[in-house]
């Protein structure tokens, strides 16, 4: 065998070890070098009161009240809220699997005929919430709370894979800046979900 052929021998050795060495590799070797996407396209939206729903998730004790984002955003909350109410909408409340009425913040707490839905981060998960929307007529849903990655994620995916739109204003989600990336970033990209879902702001919503 010639030298020539043994260098090349060993380049395809050396090339092929390289390349099974990166194969091995998973997403937690590799953390340090993922570069963050491109933001999502936050778009404008006009909302139509008789068919949507106003989803106020986990604005309770502790949840917000342990989070400096959502204790920072209430007022905005707040602002969007009485405009829902005044145009007539819908408006569900959600708190965890232990919570009821009453840990709602009183900065948002709920009207006595606005109904509230107990369960985890999936609000729709043994409760009456789909029953609640669909005898109201409901098409489309805001959803907006706390945690982005927990109540906000899954509440506003089931709404969307139950074929419903879904509006979520990315200044209406709180948690820490990572976990409202990624929601955002899954929010508008995950398969069948994204179809149904707009990102946006308070300030680019038209009632």
């Amino acid at each position: 065998m010639t030298r020539h052929r043994l260098a090349r021998l060993a380049l395809v050795a050396a090339t092929t070890l390289a390349a099974t060495a990166a194969a091995a590799q998973t997403i937690v070797d590799d953390w340090a070098n993922v570069k963050a996407p491109p933001p999502p396209e936050l778009k404008p939206v006009s909302v139509d009161a008789k068919t949507t729903a106003l989803l106020m998730l986990d604005f309770v004790t502790p949840n917000c009240s342990n989070r400096p984002r959502c204790m920072a955003q209430l007022p905005a909350v707040k602002k969007v809220l009485e405009t829902a109410r005044a145009k007539g909408m819908l408006v569900a409340f959600a708190t965890g699997p232990t919570g009821k009425r009453a840990d709602t913040l009183p900065e948002v707490y709920p009207r006595d005929s606005e109904p509230v839905v107990s369960t985890g981060v999936d609000k729709f998960m043994n409760t009456d919430l789909e029953k609640i929307l669909k005898d109201g007529g409901v098409q489309t849903v805001i959803a907006i709370g706390t945690a982005a990655q927990g109540a906000v994620l899954y509440t506003a995916s089931g709404a969307a894979l139950r074929g419903m739109k879904v509006i979520v204003p990315v200044d209406g989600m709180s948690d820490t800046p990572y976990s409202e990336q990624y929601t955002a970033w899954h929010l508008a990209n995950a398969p069948v979900v994204s179809r149904n879902v707009t990102l946006t702001k308070f300030d680019l919503l038209q009632f």
